[in-house]
């Protein structure tokens, strides 16, 4: 009986994720689309020039971001955090669920070029946590709960379900920090806790996983309104598209080791500010203003606008595709560097794409084959884990485009970055 309870609360946990998701995509769309749509439209109705818009309102997001961060705290934490704490502990931190969620949705109104997955990530295994702890009655499996929950809420994020069962087992997502973590460095710190089988956490995880998918499906046909990483079908591969490869691999793999120099680079400039997190926050937005004025796609996660570029991007030029590739790696880590907090998948996926795109219309190649190989390769030189990279894109594009895919992981991954890059200088 404790087995058959166990199963229905992991698979109502995992639905209960899913739909989650689905509600925080909702409201992120309805919020962007009041504050990015209807409210420039009605300011530049009363003489308000619709380009100083951006400016304007990030350096606003700046403000307010700053005054949360210095009130409530630093919420929410990176997702690798989350995932090693989960690893290690078996357990999240659920006391400061609200500010998690406000602070991941805060900066994703305002423009910010960065993810909703590490806020997500942590208020499903705070949540899961705190239903472990009410429902000790089941035994040991209750510490899986909490891993459960972030293979879950990662399947539904990214509808990417291997990626979400593969990054909690491993307890981190990738080794974008320049510090790989290992499993047996965490289960030395656990003491005495009841170890599950195998068998059964690998049940637990796939059936939160299904419920997960489930709930974010269902809602997604009912609804509308979810997101998630874009699909791409009809993927030709001829010998153009076989020359042209590694090139279209070098331009991903570049924007990628950008990445971490401008890690690094944002990262001097958050140590001469200091402590003063409102004019980290400002400053910032500044940044993420000007770039959004010049190049609109720099702005936001990504998600909802892959599908927006794919019908723009014949119209928009290489040249401005590829400078909003590399330009929204910047804003990627200028967020996340002086207190935009969230996650950078998104961001980079989005990088890829329009490099990909940039790629198709500089060498005339397929779209989609430019866009597998390019994603893949600046998300392996960023990731650092090609498995990881393959498993998180292997549903993006069709199943001829795995093994270009894994390899322009592998080629990204394989670029050398200076050890002076990846230290962590100020978050």
């Amino acid at each position: 009986m404790k087995r058959i309870a166990f199963a229905v609360v992991t698979v109502v946990l995992g639905a209960c994720a899913g739909a989650f998701c689905w509600a925080f995509f909702f409201l992120m769309n309805a919020g962007l689309d009041l504050l990015w749509v209807k409210a420039p439209a009605w300011l530049a109705a009363i003489g308000m020039p619709a380009v100083v818009y951006p400016l304007a309102f990030c350096v606003a997001g700046g403000v307010a971001i700053g005054l949360f961060q210095k009130n409530v705290g630093p919420y929410p934490d990176d997702m690798n955090a989350v995932l090693a704490e989960v690893k290690k502990t078996g357990r999240y931190d659920y006391r400061h669920l609200g500010a998690m969620f406000f602070g991941a949705l805060l900066p994703l109104l305002f423009g910010g070029s960065i993810g909703p997955e590490a806020g997500l990530t942590g208020v499903v295994a705070g949540l899961c946590s705190w239903v472990g702890d009410r429902l000790k009655f089941v035994g040991a499996e209750m510490r899986e709960l909490a891993n459960a929950g972030t293979a879950a809420i990662l399947s539904a994020i990214f509808s990417a379900p291997l990626f979400g069962l593969a990054a909690p087992l491993f307890g981190y997502a990738d080794d974008a920090d320049g510090r790989r973590r290992r499993i047996d460095s965490f289960t030395a710190t656990v003491v005495s806790a009841p170890q599950v089988s195998k068998p059964v956490k690998t049940a637990v995880y796939l059936l939160s996983v299904a419920g997960a998918l489930g709930a974010f499906m269902l809602l997604n046909e009912v609804a509308g309104g979810g997101s998630g990483l874009p699909h791409f079908s009809d993927m030709a591969v001829g010998t153009s598209e076989l020359a042209w490869a590694l090139p279209v691999i070098a331009l991903g793999a570049c924007a990628g080791w950008l990445f971490h120099g401008f890690g690094w680079a944002v990262g001097k400039l958050s140590a001469r500010l200091g402590d003063r997190v409102v004019v980290k926050a400002v400053v910032a937005g500044a940044i993420l203003g000007v770039l959004g004025i010049f190049l609109p796609f720099t702005l936001f996660a990504g998600e909802a606008q892959t599908e927006m570029l794919a019908q723009q991007w014949t119209a928009l030029g290489a040249g401005a595709l590829l400078a909003t590739g590399f330009l929204k790696v910047l804003a990627s880590q200028v967020c996340l560097g002086l207190g935009w907090r969230g996650g950078h998948f998104f961001p980079l996926i989005f990088s890829g794409i329009a490099i990909g795109y940039a790629a198709a219309g500089l060498f005339g190649i397929d779209p989609v084959f430019a866009l597998s190989v390019s994603t893949a390769a600046l998300l392996g030189a960023a990731m650092r884990q090609p498995l990881m990279v393959a498993l998180l894109l292997i549903l993006c594009f069709p199943a001829k485009a795995v093994v270009f895919v894994l390899a322009a992981a592998c080629l990204g991954a394989a670029v050398p970055v200076p050890k002076a890059f990846s230290r962590k200088l100020s978050h």
